[in-house]
């Protein structure tokens, strides 16, 4: 029988990459199928913090990539070197498996934040990234890669022209049991508990890099925005979250924005919220997107990761170019309309996209890499 091995520094419920392949683990046991894992622990690296301030976050973060790069690699080869029941599913750093998940290309990310060649080069860790993974594409070590969506198989493709593994694309999925839209009771609760108005639109901010997600341009939306629109920041170091406040301070925006920062289970902030907001400059997906949707909001956006797959304009949210001025025209055309009328639009179009679907698409590419096992010779 086969095993279905995942390697992510972490692989547990929350967002991001742990959460895609906590959920994927989740739909591959329900489908009868043997999983193991290898995480940082198993890599010996669970010594390094996750977390921490300023410029010791950074240094934890940089050392724990470093780290399942090139000690997770020599120790998961190992491991699975004579496994031949097992098919290996790496999603993070580690230049092992059979299947490897590309969530995010570093190089097209710095160029569409700009200074390009500045970004690169003041960074070590963005030239280690860059030249680990041109070992990745340009080997053999991956038979297969899965990118999230079609504009990041073409953006693969165009930074790594020699590029060996065949590659596809399957989107991310969302839990749509865990995301839903809060009965009355719970958002009720939740608007009480950020002491929102009935009146207030409450917009809603998730992410940890709140530059390239785009918050000082939300700041600079909301400030020329009526006095009932307010919003709520998850997400952030403690060092961001302390910027944020000045800014807002700054801005002249006062209570209007509450930060919340880092936070486990987000859920409550969709239940109060009205809309997410969310103009990112690049995404290799953009989870939230969905977890919204499936929460029953509508989305206010940029065409990067699954936006332009998912967003359908004026019906389940808007695609907007990244600038103040249109943000602003969509949450003021939201504010006309009433953002609950588009909340049934929203939450069918994630329904579509759930984790057992997704998990059967994953399926499928295992029994690919098991059938070219068996025909090769030997």
């Amino acid at each position: 029988m086969t095993v279905i091995a995942q390697i992510a520094p972490a692989i547990r419920p929350g967002s991001g990459v742990e959460a895609v392949a906590f959920h994927l683990e989740q739909e591959f046991e329900r489908a009868g199928v043997r999983t193991e894992r290898f995480t940082m622990k198993d890599a010996r690296g669970d010594w390094i913090p996750e977390t921490g301030r300023g410029w010791v976050r950074q240094g934890a973060h940089a050392l724990r990539v470093t780290w399942f790069s090139t000690v997770g690699t020599v120790l998961v080869r190992r491991r699975y070197a004579r496994r031949s029941d097992v098919v290996t599913i790496c999603h993070n750093d580690v230049v092992a498996g059979d299947v490897y998940v590309n969530h995010g290309i570093l190089q097209v990310a710095m160029r569409a934040r700009g200074n390009y060649v500045r970004r690169m080069v003041r960074n070590p860790l963005h030239l280690f990234t860059a030249a680990r993974d041109h070992i990745r594409y340009r080997g053999t070590v991956h038979q297969t890669v899965v990118n999230l969506t079609e504009r990041e198989d073409v953006d693969l493709r165009r930074t790594y022209p020699g590029i060996r593994p065949r590659t596809l694309v399957i989107g991310n999925g969302v839990d749509v049991d865990r995301y839903r839209p809060p009965s009355d009771a719970e958002r009720t609760s939740a608007r009480q508990s950020l002491s929102l108005a009935h009146e207030d639109l409450a917009l809603l901010f998730v992410g940890h890099e709140h530059e390239r997600k785009g918050l000082p341009v939300v700041l600079d939306a909301l400030a020329e925005l009526p006095e009932n629109v307010r919003l709520i920041v998850v997400g952030g170091s403690v060092t961001a979250v302390d910027a944020l406040r000045r800014s807002s301070h700054a801005r002249g925006l006062g209570a209007r924005v509450q930060a919340v920062g880092s936070c486990e289970d987000p859920r409550a902030y969709f239940h109060a919220a009205d809309a997410l907001v969310f103009p990112s400059s690049y995404e290799s997906y953009g989870l939230v997107v969905l977890e919204a949707l499936a929460s029953g909001l509508p989305v206010v956006a940029t065409s990067t990761g699954c936006v332009p797959d998912v967003i359908l304009q004026g019906v389940n949210g808007y695609v907007v170019d990244g600038s103040a001025q249109q943000i602003r025209g969509r949450i003021l055309d939201l504010l006309r309309e009433g953002p609950s009328s588009m909340a049934h639009a929203a939450r069918r179009t994630a329904e579509a996209h759930s984790w057992a679907a997704v998990a059967r698409e994953y399926l499928a590419v295992v029994d690919h890499v098991v059938q070219s096992r068996a025909a090769q010779p030997g």
